[in-house]
């Protein structure tokens, strides 16, 4: 018979990661920055900027009377059942499947923890260039957007198997 070959599941362990660093960031924006107030990290490129998401990604869905908690919030859980999924099919020390994937599972979760504690996402970090502001954003976002880039890349540019 047979062995069976390990699993990517452990690499959800990033996952965990994820979270904690996101929240602990998140606790620390609540309790440290005031609200709706530029603070420079980087003068006219970086500022911690505490502002609040009802939406998703650039704001959307952020005015529609409160069904887009529920909404995104299942939308998270399902994506990631089916990453977790794919985490059980996937070979454990296949990491350029496995890294994107546990980065958008935590990212995912770490965001659906904000909406159901608080009604909405954290958002802190802000970039700029001059009058140019591109919208406020947080750790979780961030791994959800590395994950989703390793996801087209490694699939755009897999591996070429040794025959």
């Amino acid at each position: 018979m047979a062995r069976a070959r390990p699993d990517a599941l452990p690499w959800l362990l990033l996952s965990a990661a994820v979270i904690v660093l996101d929240q602990l960031s998140k606790w620390w924006v609540l309790t440290s920055l005031p609200e709706y107030t530029a603070i420079p990290v980087i003068d006219g490129v970086w500022n911690w900027y505490r502002t609040y998401n009802t939406g998703a990604a650039f704001s959307f869905l952020a005015s529609a009377g409160g069904w887009q908690k529920w909404f995104f919030t299942l939308l998270a859980f399902g994506i990631c059942a089916v990453l977790t999924w794919w985490l059980t099919r996937t070979p454990r020390r296949d990491w350029r499947t496995a890294l994107p994937f546990a980065l958008v599972i935590g990212g995912a979760l770490g965001n659906v923890i904000d909406r159901q504690i608080h009604g909405h996402v954290v958002d802190f970090i802000q970039w700029h260039w001059r009058d140019y502001y591109w919208p406020a954003f947080n750790l979780a976002d961030a791994a959800i957007v590395g994950g989703a880039i390793g996801i087209a890349l490694f699939g755009l540019f897999p591996v070429k198997k040794k025959a």
